[in-house]
Formats: structure tokens, sequence, C-alpha cells
């Protein structure tokens, strides 16, 4: 009985491999309704950003830092303290810093909910950045600070922008002064363009508003291998023509910066708003609220951007979607239409 059950599988296993006429064996798959799937998809990232009141259309402070002292000698300084407690204002009121360049690249991928801020430092004084004898920012520099705070406050990136010049952090050895765009630029900092001898551009003739920029981007490529996304102008300084800061051509140096910043008083438009302009992005000055700060510094910035939060940026989560409520649609450039995600 056992021989004779298992002839009878090995001929039904025959009969079926021989397939017989109108025999089909293939399971048909479901077919996948593409157009259905990519609106769903579209529909949940619709949902994801009106839950976090995304306004990726919104302002987002460019903050100016110069040096950091224990003993400020102008107004543009700031003592360790302050300059710890403009970060940490910053982590708890839900910022999450983002270079010069990721910012004016439109390259901007923060979590969802919340806000983009850029930190820059003009002039590379030794009081942002000195190493020490194993190669580590020295206690009470700017670096040093914004790292402990970061790894204080998880989310709160160590990130920034540093607008160097000749005097290159102190150094004056190619060799240090390499040294020093190494290790920014190994720890993830931004370099930028703030001309090699600081002189202002304003009333210049072209040849030497281009010079002056394609010195300080000489300097910067020789020493770290990379061209400056961006210009910090030398006082916030506009030349006659506001193109000769944004590309030129002195010798064989060549510059085409993604953005130009001045030293204004007010926030900055997101990237994805028409009212951004590359050649003239405003900065903040890093002051309390007194004087003329009372009502056009950082801290009061600050305050306003906390109180009127629709006008604040911030992010849905998705760096390749710009996510807005509707009725601010005109708002958005034309550039940035595929990337539209309105809710």
């Amino acid at each position: 009985m056992r021989v004779l059950g298992a002839g009878l599988v090995v001929i039904g296993a025959l009969a079926a491999g021989c397939g017989g006429a109108g025999t089909d064996t293939t399971v048909a798959k479901p077919k996948v309704d593409t157009a259905a799937a990519t609106r769903q998809a579209k529909a949940a990232k619709v949902a994801a950003a009106a839950k976090v009141k995304a306004n990726e259309l919104g302002q987002i402070p460019v903050i100016m830092f110069h040096r950091v002292v224990d003993k400020p000698t102008t107004q543009d300084d700031r003592t360790p303290a302050q300059f710890r407690a403009d970060l940490e204002r910053l982590a708890k009121d839900g910022y999450v810093p983002v270079s010069a360049a990721e910012y004016t690249t439109g390259k901007i991928d923060i979590p969802a909910g919340k806000h983009a801020v850029v930190l820059t430092f003009d002039d590379s004084s030794p009081s942002q950045l000195t190493l020490d004898e194993l190669g580590q920012p020295k206690q009470g520099t700017a670096v040093q600070i914004l790292q402990d705070v970061a790894k204080r406050n998880p989310g709160f990136r160590a990130a920034a922008t540093f607008y160097v010049t000749g005097d290159m952090f102190g150094k004056t050895a190619p060799e240090e002064q390499a040294q020093m765009m190494l290790w920014l630029k190994q720890n993830g900092f931004d370099i930028g363009n703030h001309t090699r001898d600081h002189h202002s551009l304003s009333g210049k003739p072209q040849k030497a508003v281009v010079e002056e920029i394609a010195a300080g981007q000489k300097l910067v490529t020789a020493l770290d291998g990379a061209p400056p996304v961006t210009l910090a102008l030398p006082y916030g300084n506009q030349p006659r023509k506001k193109d000769w800061a944004r590309s030129g051509k002195s010798g064989d140096v060549s510059y085409n910066h993604a953005g130009v910043f001045l030293a204004g008083y007010t926030p900055a438009p997101a990237p994805f708003n028409k009212n951004f302009d590359p050649l003239g992005i405003p900065r903040i000055r890093a002051m309390d609220k007194k004087g003329d700060c009372a009502q056009f510094c950082s801290t009061a910035w600050l305050d306003w951007l906390n109180q009127n939060a629709d006008q604040r940026y911030t992010s849905d989560g998705d760096p390749t979607t710009v996510a807005y409520p509707k009725f601010k649609a005109p708002f958005l450039r034309k550039d940035f239409a595929a990337r539209a995600l309105p809710y």
C-alpha cells in the first residue's frame, strides 16, 4: 500500500508537470495602485506638517557674533556667560543651528516642529577658537561653549559659520592657519569669506571690490581646499552694485557665492520665500534689550518671534518638502514649487 501510494503521488506530480490544456497554476499578484499610494503618502506628509504647524516660509534669525571675552570692550563682544546664555535660550526655545551654506542653498534638515537659526562668527578671533596642546578647543572659547551646550541639549547642533580674515584666529604661520581650518572642517563647521583684509567695500570701483573678495576666496580655498559658499560683507557695507559681491574674477581666482550677508537688524526670510534676497541677507547683532537693542538685537527679536510664532520658520521634518499653511502660498519662490507642501 505504501509503494502504491507513493506511485500515485509521482504520477500526479508528472501529470501536473506536463500541464494539460487550460491548466494554469500561476497565482496572480494584486495590482499596486501607484497613484493611490502616492496620494496616501502625500496626505500623511500634509497631516504631519499641519500637526506641528510647519511654516517653512517663515523668518530665520541669523545671529552675528564677534569676540567672546571676559571683559568686553565693544558692544559686539559677549562674555562667555552671556554667550552660553544666548545658546541655552535658543535650545530652550526649540531652535536648531544650521550653517550659512545650508541656509542659503535651502538644505535645511532639522526635526519637525523645530526652528532654524544661523550662528555666524566674524573676524576669526582667538576667542572663537583656540586649540590646546591636545588639539581641543580651550575652555571658554566660543566653540568649546557651543559644543558643551549641544552636548547638554540633545538635538541642538554644534553648527556655525566662521567668516575668517587674514588674522585667522591669531595665527600667522600658514601651517597653523591650515591646522585651524582643518579642525573646523573635520568637526562639521562651515567656513565663509569675509575678505582677507576686512576693508569696507562701500564706494570702491568694481576692480577693487572684486580683488578684495577674491583675496578672501583665495585665503580660504588655499587652506581649506573648498571654496566658501557665502560671503559676509565687512561692516555690512554693500558695494555700489550688489552683484559684485556675489560673483567675480581677479586673476586666476573666481568666486560665486550662494548668499551675501549684511549686518542688519531683522530676522532673514527663509530661502524658500520670495522675499529672500541672496545679495542682501540681514543678520541680528547678539545683544540684550537696551538702547538701540531694545528693539533691533537678538534678545528683542527672539522675544518677538516667540510672540509671533506664525511668522517664524518651523520645520516639517522633511528636507525634501517646503511645508506651509495654504494661505501663505503667494510667498513661495517659484524655484521651489516642485517641493511645495501646502496644508
